[in-house]
């Protein structure tokens, strides 16, 4: 049955009529399709939870949120976990298929109806609130403030790009959302408050929004998010994870020595990473070919005994740069800084590898905006773009020194003694093995003391450790062990099904973890590594 739109808005606007036009048309949505495979295991797994929990001494009233169909079916599974350790658990989402597509109220309420229909059985075990279902109140000024810089940083990782016009209708479209999610939450979290909430990322979107308004009522929060490793899961208690604040884990870590079975992991992790094989450690890898070798690629480069600088760029716009500025106003700016600085100094090379990551965006290219700043690059400056056939391990080999923004590659060229300067807020800054700088004075001036003898900056031996304990801290310690990946659910969830993870074999391997999401912070002094 065909509806025409206006019938659509007017059905929509009348609960009980919506509630018919479901019941009777039940329509499905492909983007959703991750929840299409679910109900048996959602069904099984609530099953599991609701009998755990009985046995469970009582815990915390912990709130989650999440948005995005795979996000979503995610904190339903976190969700029963902890509801089947004995936590009063209450799920909340907004059922949006994308961030950046609007939505007419039909179709909004359509996908509501879905999901609550498709997460049904999990209500076994756990509360579920759609958030725009549920009563709003004005949030203050400071939640407004941040309201607007979320949309733009929305805007920015949208478009992958940096320069945002604030009357376009992503950043409205944005913006409406955003006030819309902190309103319901200030107004929930207020009249309910929980003893914690758990989100993901809490930098972009409904997730920045939902922290925001949690640490502003002052309720412990916890954010997490996936990395490149498989079966674990970066978190942070009353910060964005996406900061990667390590200072705890560093302050309590730094001067223990590193044994020599944590120095094999760490040079069997740095050999995965070069690889474009990715290994059962890993969930994701960047390298879109083979290393062959530093001298060879010097040739095929056509790069002399000049000294080499590598300026390795993060992606436009991910969120792991979204605030992250120092001295610049942008990261494109900063580039564009340096290569008009270079263009100067023709004694060195210039080698700029642009993110592989880009291959997996839709945005504009880095590469767009150095040939925008310097169309007729010199001879010395050598732009190697994000699908070009080059392993930036090999690029390592041969580099003097490195530049970065917040990508872990500085962290890599520390361990291999390659001095690295850093020009934005990334979690290695000021551990004592990078040079760093608050203006761009101070900046140029150092570059110019390196780049007059860079064999004289190479980093001593002491400096070198210190990288490799920071690189073991933060590649091996810092993400926790977590049952499934979100990039790999649904095989994860069949490998570690909810009664595993529950076991006391799941509880050893990820009790620690779980503990951590409701609020209670790791003993970094007493860690197991796993």
């Amino acid at each position: 049955m065909r509806v025409p739109e206006i019938a659509k808005e007017m059905i929509a606007r009348v609960p009980g009529l919506m509630q018919w036009y479901w019941r009777s048309m039940k329509p499905k949505y492909q983007d959703y399709a991750v929840l299409y495979i679910w109900p048996d295991v959602i069904a099984q797994s609530a099953e599991v939870a609701l009998a755990s929990s009985c046995k469970a001494p009582p815990g915390k009233a912990i709130f989650l949120f999440a948005s995005l169909p795979y996000w979503i079916t995610h904190t339903t599974f976190l969700g029963l976990t902890l509801a089947g350790l004995g936590h009063q658990v209450t799920l909340s989402y907004v059922p949006y298929n994308n961030w950046f597509t609007p939505l007419s109220r039909f179709e909004r309420r359509c996908r509501e109806l879905f999901i609550r229909d498709s997460l049904g059985p999990a209500e076994k075990a756990m509360t579920i609130v759609p958030l725009l279902d549920l009563p709003t109140e004005e949030i203050p000024e400071a939640l407004e403030n941040i309201v607007r810089e979320v949309s733009l940083f929305d805007s920015q990782y949208t478009l992958q790009a940096e320069e945002v016009d604030l009357k376009s209708d992503l950043y409205q479209l944005r913006l409406e959302r955003n006030r819309a999610a902190a309103g319901a939450a200030y107004a929930y979290l207020q009249q309910n408050r929980p003893e914690g909430v758990i989100v993901p990322n809490g930098v972009v979107e409904e997730f920045a929004i939902i922290y925001a308004v949690a640490r502003y009522l002052d309720i412990p929060t916890v954010t997490y998010e996936f990395g490149e490793q498989a079966n674990r899961a970066w978190l942070a208690l009353d910060s964005q994870i996406i900061k990667h604040i390590t200072d705890d884990l560093w302050e309590a870590r730094k001067d223990i020595p590193l044994t020599p079975e944590q120095r094999d992991w760490l040079k069997d992790f740095f050999a995965g990473r070069q690889t474009t094989q990715r290994g059962e450690g890993f969930a994701r890898l960047w390298q879109p070919t083979e290393t062959r070798g530093g001298q060879r690629l010097r040739a095929e480069l056509g790069l002399d005994q000049r000294p080499v600088v590598l300026l390795a760029t993060n992606v436009l716009g991910d969120s792991l740069t979204l605030g992250r500025q120092l001295f610049s106003t942008t990261m494109s700016e900063w580039i564009e800084r340096l290569v008009f600085y270079f263009a100067d100094h023709p004694e060195v090379q210039l080698v700029i590898r642009i993110h592989p990551g880009e291959n997996l965006t839709t945005g504009p290219s880095l590469t767009g905006v150095i040939q925008k700043a310097l169309p007729d690059l010199p001879e010395h400056i050598h732009l190697i773009g994000p699908r070009e056939k080059v392993n930036t391990y090999d690029l390592m080999e041969i580099a003097d020194l490195g530049l970065v923004y917040t990508t872990t590659t500085g962290l890599e060229m520390a361990a291999r003694g390659i001095p690295v300067m850093t020009a934005g807020r990334t979690h290695y800054r000021g551990r004592g093995f990078t040079i760093d700088a608050d203006t761009y004075e101070e900046y140029f001036g150092k570059l110019d003391q390196i780049l007059s003898r860079p064999s004289a900056f190479r980093l001593k031996p002491e400096k070198i450790e210190l990288a490799w304990n920071y690189a073991y801290r933060f590649f091996r310690e810092f993400p926790r062990p977590f049952p499934w990946h979100i990039l790999h659910l649904r095989r994860d969830v069949e490998k570690h099904p909810l009664q595993s993870v529950l076991s006391p074999e799941g509880q050893a391997e990820y009790g620690e973890t779980l503990r951590y999401m409701t609020g209670v912070p790791i003993d970094w002094k007493q860690i197991n590594e796993f």
